[in-house]
């Protein structure tokens, strides 16, 4: 019987054969933390081992500042602060600071991510890095700390579930439609503790920003690491950022022809109709269709899940198509995920045409996954967002959240109700 990714991808991080149900000791390529738990990794580094202990290696440790960033308040200041000291001391060069963006994706950006690699992070959704064919996993603080010793972390290796994806997305649909159908139709606990391989004619011709989107939200059907292998111009992006052996290691770590799973589910896009995870839970999920009219606040477009270039020029083309204005009273908000994103929307002139609509562009952060960033919902509003979750008080206390692609959050902001961008694209 032939292996799935995981169990290869394990094998090579544990020096051994591995079998499904096993815990076993793996070797960690990365270990990052962000300015929301990096502070009291350090501080849990320090306490178990003396401020004068070294980490394994250093060039294997990353810490991104994404959560609050800028800082808006001491507290998150000096949890920086610490951070900033201890890289220094410790001689971590791969610090990306408030200038940066989101972690997983600023991390991709400069190449320090490779099919295979085993990735902790102190955020539930870095197993969206499996985008690219690496197992990279939510950890605790302790977890992290702990890695600092030895590199190593055990994990339990998991089963591996199989979604086969074919046709072509509609005008108006994509991938984020598809991810939220996928929620619906299997709830919070369908992938629990499982590996997720996507595969398919849809993904292998998948961009990047599609395939991120694809495995962002995993973490909300309880999965432990979806895995989708670079191919094609997404491959050559990646061997550019981090390296020739990444096609080495695509060869090496695909699944077998006949590797075993323990489900295997199949879906066509061609019918595909744009999509809603309606308050307060994201596999609460109805046709934006149906939902329409529903009058809306604030729409935000951004995060790990839709923060990409490719994401934000879809919203900006439904925005032109739609005149060029956001409703009267709308409040619209627009994260890019990186600064290298940001930088490109203003090179193709969507940063001044996003401005010139009243639209308000920030600063690459992770942004309205919470309510501790700037445009926090008072109680009572309603809002759409490209985010990954919509519990209620998110991202504000009596508040409630639309999770949808940025299509549709755009095209909600040019009427001002929740609208399928069909409306406005054909």
């Amino acid at each position: 019987m032939g292996k799935t990714a995981i169990v290869k991808i394990m094998e090579r991080a544990a020096g051994r054969e591995v079998k499904v149900g096993e815990r076993v000791w793996c070797n960690v390529d990365l270990a990052s933390a962000r300015d929301f738990g990096g502070a009291n990794v350090v501080l849990q580094f320090e306490k178990e081992m003396g401020k004068d202990a070294k980490v394994w290696d250093p060039d294997k440790i990353a810490y991104t500042f994404d959560l609050q960033a800028p800082s808006h308040s001491e507290k998150v200041s000096n949890n920086q602060k610490i951070i900033r000291e201890f890289a220094k001391r410790q001689g971590i060069k791969h610090v990306f600071d408030i200038n940066h963006g989101i972690g997983q994706h600023v991390m991709l950006e400069a190449g320090l991510i490779k099919p295979g690699d085993v990735v902790l992070g102190t955020d539930s959704h870095m197993n969206l890095l499996g985008a690219v064919g690496a197992f990279a996993t939510g950890n605790g603080n302790s977890d992290i700390a702990a890695a600092y010793i030895n590199g190593t972390c055990w994990f339990r290796v998991p089963e591996t579930m199989k979604i086969e994806v074919t046709g072509k997305f509609a005008k108006g649909v994509c991938m984020r439609d598809l991810l939220t159908r996928i929620i619906g139709d299997l709830g919070a606990g369908g992938m629990d503790f499982l590996a997720v391989e996507f595969t398919g004619e849809t993904i292998e011709n998948a961009t990047l920003a599609e395939r991120i989107t694809l495995c962002s939200m995993v973490t909300e059907m309880s999965g432990k690491v979806p895995l989708i292998m670079p191919n094609g111009p997404v491959l050559d992006w990646m061997c550019e950022r981090a390296g020739e052996e990444c096609r080495e290691r695509v060869a090496a770590l695909s699944a077998d022809a006949d590797a075993e799973y323990c489900k295997v589910l199949k879906y066509d896009v061609t019918d595909l109709v744009p999509l809603a995870s309606c308050p307060d839970a994201p596999d609460n999920v109805k046709p934006v269709a149906e939902v329409a009219g529903t009058v809306v606040d604030q729409i935000h477009i951004g995060s790990c899940s839709n923060g990409r270039f490719e994401d934000i020029k879809a919203a900006y083309e439904v925005l032109q198509a739609g005149g060029g204005k956001i409703a009267p009273g709308m409040r619209a908000i627009i994260t890019p995920s990186t600064t290298e994103v940001q930088l490109k929307m203003a090179e193709e002139g969507l940063l001044a045409g996003f401005l010139k609509a009243g639209v308000v562009v920030t600063n690459p952060t992770c942004a309205l996954c919470t309510a501790e960033h700037y445009g926090a919902l008072p109680s009572g509003d309603i809002g759409c967002s490209t985010t990954n979750r919509n519990f209620i008080g998110k991202v504000g206390k009596g508040s409630h959240t639309y999770l949808m692609s940025p299509m549709s959050a755009m095209a909600t902001a040019v009427r001002g109700c929740i609208t399928d961008p069909r409306e406005i694209l054909n």
